[in-house]
């Protein structure tokens, strides 16, 4: 681990001045920023925490909605009782998530900040790593990538995002509210993360000297038939091969009247898939509809040698995700 200078930021405003040094970087849970400090994967000349600043409340809104701190901890979103009983949803991704240890010090804005785990881009032994290092090529075109995405790759790098609570957000069409010298903004978390396209070394649209202040969920109509399904080499403290976010709003005749589904481990950010929940709008909640919808998820990907079990892996998720949202007791 390079030298760095520390300081404790007093307030956001005193964070985002902070921002302005191009060296800087933020510290809160710390879970994944120290790892890639003591990897020589980052360099920051200074950190700045934040971990005392107002910005771990978990609150309700006027609009039935919930707002959630940027520092509120991953275990105190899981067993929040607005979270377990509004958005199961994004309490299931939660648990499914690291080990309860690092849930204890991950925050809610860390965890959409945090880097690939793609091993090339971890090992800097590998001098070709477009996200660590633009312009020098990507290793895992060339080599072992069964890790690595099958949407929305680029020739620049075909790296996957890490988080299982981004793949829920997205399902949950929340919103994630951000802090820079221009004043507040607010951005859908499904334009939050970026494609790799010609600029892989930039995972989100959030600015350099920006923070994320807070995470938005809307009144949801998904909490009676919701399930996160994350499909993996062990069974805990392992990234997801294949993840689902599925949720069904039905009606009391069993049609769908409305479908989320969002992948994770298949792309460097949550992936969508728009086209299958509009099939399923209007549709029975059966195996059949499921199961095409299923097949409508995986239409444009494309996999690498080593990754193409993927494909019927996440299709076949897919459907035991609908499939099980659809059983759960509305």
């Amino acid at each position: 681990m390079r030298a760095f200078s520390y300081v404790r930021a007093r307030d956001v405003d005193d964070a985002v001045a902070a921002l302005r040094n191009a060296d800087a970087r933020l510290l809160a849970g710390g879970t994944n920023l120290l790892d890639l400090m003591k990897g020589d994967v980052e360099h920051p000349a200074v950190l700045v925490d934040i971990s005392r600043l107002p910005l771990a409340a978990i609150r309700e809104q006027p609009d039935g909605g919930v707002r959630i701190g940027a520092l509120a901890r991953n275990s105190d979103m899981a067993n929040h009782p607005l979270i377990r009983t509004r958005y199961p949803l994004l309490a299931q991704a939660l648990v499914a998530g690291a080990s309860p240890q690092l849930r204890n010090m991950a925050t809610a804005g860390g965890n959409l900040l945090q880097r690939t785990r793609c091993h090339y881009f971890y090992d800097v032994a590998f001098a070709s790593c477009n996200k660590r290092s633009p312009g020098s090529g990507c290793a895992a075109r060339d080599g072992f990538a069964r890790q690595h995405a099958i949407f929305g790759t680029s020739e620049q790098c075909i790296a996957t995002h890490p988080s299982d609570m981004a793949v829920a957000l997205a399902a949950l069409d929340a919103a994630v509210h951000v802090r820079g010298p221009a004043g507040e903004r607010r951005m859908a978390i499904v334009n939050f993360h970026r494609l790799p396209g010609t600029t892989p070394e930039r995972d989100t649209n959030l600015g350099r000297d920006e923070l994320i202040t807070g995470i938005e969920l809307p009144r949801s109509p998904f909490a009676a038939h919701a399930h996160y399904l994350k499909v993996r080499d062990r069974a805990s403290y392992a990234f997801a091969l294949v993840s689902v976010a599925a949720a069904l709003d039905r009606a009391p005749d069993g049609t769908i009247r409305e479908a989320r589904i969002a992948l994770g481990g298949v792309a460097a950010k949550p992936w969508r898939a728009l086209a299958a929940e509009t099939y399923l709008a209007g549709r029975r909640s059966d195996t059949r509809a499921f199961a095409d919808a299923a097949r409508l998820c995986m239409e444009g990907a494309n996999p690498v040698q080593d990754n193409a079990f993927k494909v019927p892996l996440a299709e076949r998720a897919v459907a035991r995700a609908l499939e099980t949202a659809a059983a759960v007791p509305g």
